[in-house]
This record gives C-alpha cells, structure tokens and sequence, in this order.
C-alpha cells in the first residue's frame, strides 16, 4: 500500500489479499464495504461468523466485508497467512475477501488504515484501534461514515447497512 496526499475516498488504495493479489479498492465503486480488523484467537473471534452472515445476506445488495488481520492486540493473531485462512475456513466458512496481517496502529501502520482512522475517530477524538474487531462502514461513494467497536456485535449494524443499500 503506498501513501496518497489527501486521499478524499477509499477508491484511492490499494491492499493485497492474503493469496498475494494486489486489490484496487476502485474495484468497490458502488458498493457498501464494512473493513474489520481481525484475529484468531481473540474473546470477539466469534464476530466471523456474523460478519459471515451479514456478508451473506447482503452481498446480493453490493455489499461486502473485507477483513484485515492483526497482531498488535495480545499477539491474538500469530498465524501466517496461509494459516489464517484455513482457520476462517475451517472455523466459520468465511468466504468475503481477508487481506495479509498489517499493523492497524503505529509506525507501520497501512495507509488504508491511516485514513479509516483520520476519517471517523474513536470515542473522544481518539485515532488509534483499540482492539480486534474494530469495523469501519463505507458507502457506495467510498466516505467512511462510522467506527464500530470491539463490542459492537456485527448484527448490530444490520440497520446501518440497509440504510445505504
């Protein structure tokens, strides 16, 4: 992913898939995009299957979910890629795109991640994710609309989703 001066939507990034393909996120004009980071062996580790689900019911609706898996919150994420994928698979069918492992905070931080924060901040203003399973929502325009946090339960975004289908 390489840095972008003022990027004004998400269509101007790029990421690469956990099978080593490079994705345009051009790709998703027009689509609803809900962008979690995730991990394996996290307490929220259930969330796949909801985000399944909503991928599910949706994904005939220009929807999709794009997970983006991360070992910075209590090294609940140490699998390589291969291994991540074969853990979704197994564990909860998963079959919406998952990216490589990056860093969501610090340093290396990608710059899809650097902009999803810029554009819709945390509780009090904060930029840095907070832990696994934090959810961006995207319109089919590519403007970040809301955070979800860890705690927020995939079904329970349902309504947010149909609104801007």
């Amino acid at each position: 992913m390489a840095a972008l001066n003022n990027p004004n939507t998400i269509y101007q990034f790029d990421a690469i898939l956990n099978n080593g393909e490079n994705i345009n996120f051009a790709q998703y004009k027009g689509k609803v995009l809900l962008i979690v980071n995730t991990a394996s062996k996290c307490g929220f580790t259930p969330q796949y299957e909801g985000l399944q689900s909503l991928y599910d019911q949706f994904k005939s609706e220009e929807f999709i979910v794009l997970g983006f898996p991360c070992d910075q919150f209590g090294h609940q994420e140490p699998g390589n890629d291969t291994e991540i994928e074969e853990f979704c698979s197994l564990n909860f069918n998963i079959n919406f795109p998952l990216f490589k492992k990056i860093d969501v905070n610090g340093e290396n931080t990608v710059p899809l991640y650097q902009y999803l924060k810029q554009q819709a901040p945390g509780v009090l203003g904060t930029k840095n994710i907070k832990w696994n399973f934090t959810k961006f929502l995207v319109n089919k325009e590519g403007k970040v609309l809301k955070r979800y946090g860890s705690t927020t339960k995939p079904e329970k975004i349902t309504a947010d989703i149909q609104a801007l289908l």
